[in-house]
């Protein structure tokens, strides 16, 4: 009973406009004294500490670091520009250019929110004079954003490896080919809609020439080579995640110095927003970690256990519900607190269920990025508004939808073959 008050208590507090962090606290500390009494906030040091300790949590600022040093030298553009000859001639032009940048800048930022802050801020301005439909530009660079969290490197999955115990390596690979496919599946819709409906995209009559596709080689290499050297590293076991994020920051200094936009503005300006972004991360986690211990405290997951052996829940059903819960939480709670929050109460019918964690790290982060789609807070959706004075958040809103729907089918997907996110896992260990 008090685990369905706190959770009422967390839900009010967010809903109630109170920052994440501080409301997973209150809640927290709330339910540690109505489990324990104030003999419960003993153990806080000890958690404390136990939430800062972590050798693979150092990883996040330097995968964090890496992608605004790109972001803030503007090399952006030349990826964008890169890319584009490649995928200009498919039906919906230029559009594929928002998925497979997105998709290529992801492999280096970790996050959403950088993602479709890079693509958007070149896109849009780009599209909307060109006269593509606004909204389907705004979906496509939305749609595409959430790949941040999905293709490795990825924030999201290094913090449920904290909360799960499981091996980062091994999530990097499970995502790798979901996320692939993912994008795929984005790009496979928009030749869909735009060959149903021609008007949504202007007439491209130019030829592609060998010295236009090898120019946009050379500007798209610098960033292959540097994806080939973070993840290389990772798989080939020459470095672990954290180490690979310090080699992909070097590597991110070095393709800014190659394009003369390294200064020492742009280091100090990269390092600032790290510094914020970093410690808003670690803070909830922290917080997320003090919630966890009181759930462990109070039995919740056992009790959960519990009920759903009673009740005979299928893994199916029980995913589906996790499905449901994700996406209403998703309204008004940003996704790291999600995860901090539901899978540790989870974590024990994850066992019973005997679903396995890797596969279900890449299902729960698919489902962040359904939350990171769905108003009224999703936040890419204010990202991209927020790049062009041309766009209203209700155009992304509506541009997403199509997007938000081929997530859902590629979450069942998923469920119904699992060998999608483990094929690559299996490969590495053998």
């Amino acid at each position: 009973m008090e685990g369905i008050l706190i959770f009422g208590l967390l839900v009010g507090l967010i809903v109630g406009g109170m920052w994440v962090q501080f409301a997973v606290a209150s809640a927290g500390l709330t339910y540690l004294w109505a489990i324990k009494g104030f003999a419960g906030w003993k153990a806080l040091g000890i958690v404390s500490w136990g939430s800062a300790n972590s050798f693979t949590l150092a990883a996040i600022p330097l995968f964090i670091l890496m992608a605004e040093i790109l972001l803030g030298s503007g090399l952006s553009s030349r990826l964008y520009n890169g890319v584009s000859p490649f995928v200009r001639r498919l039906p919906g032009g230029l559009l594929h250019t928002n998925i497979a940048g997105s998709g290529i800048f992801a492999a280096i930022s970790g996050g959403s929110a950088p993602t479709a802050a890079a693509m958007s801020t070149v896109a849009l301005p780009e599209l909307s004079s060109r006269g593509y439909n606004i909204r389907l530009v705004s979906g496509s660079l939305a749609a595409g954003g959430t790949l941040g969290i999905l293709i490795p490197p990825s924030i999201t999955m290094i913090i449920y490896s904290t909360f799960t115990e499981t091996s980062i390596a091994q999530l990097f690979s499970a995502g790798m080919l979901p996320g692939i496919l993912l994008a795929a599946f984005y790009m496979g819709l928009i030749m869909i809609r735009c060959t149903l409906n021609p008007s949504l995209v202007p007439v491209d009559k130019s030829k592609l020439t060998f010295k236009e596709l090898y120019t946009a080689s050379l500007d798209v290499l610098p960033f292959l080579m540097l994806i080939f050297i973070v993840l290389g590293s990772i798989y080939g076991g020459i470095a672990t995640p954290t180490e690979a994020g310090a080699v992909g920051v070097l590597g991110a200094m070095l393709v800014a110095g190659i394009y003369k936009r390294l200064n020492v503005a742009l280091l100090r300006n990269a390092l600032t927003r790290t510094i914020k972004m970093s410690g808003n991360i670690l803070f909830i986690v922290f917080t997320s970690m003090i919630f966890a211990y009181a759930t462990a405290l109070s039995g919740a997951g056992e009790t959960l256990v519990n009920y759903l052996q009673e009740a005979d829940v299928s893994r199916f059903a029980f995913l589906v519900i996790v499905m449901v819960i994700f996406a209403i939480l998703g309204c008004f709670m940003e996704g790291l607190g999600m995860i901090a929050i539901i899978v540790p109460v989870i974590f024990p019918a994850l066992m019973a269920l005997d679903i396995n964690l890797i596969w279900f790290g890449v299902f729960v982060v698919i489902l962040v990025e359904l939350g990171q789609l769905t108003p009224p807070l999703g936040v890419i959706l204010f990202v991209v508004a927020s790049s062009s004075k041309k766009v209203k958040v209700e155009d992304v809103v509506m541009g997403t939808l199509p997007f938000f729907i081929v997530i859902v089918a590629f979450l069942f997907l998923l469920m119904a073959f699992p060998e999608i996110a483990l094929y690559l896992p299996s490969l590495t260990t053998g």
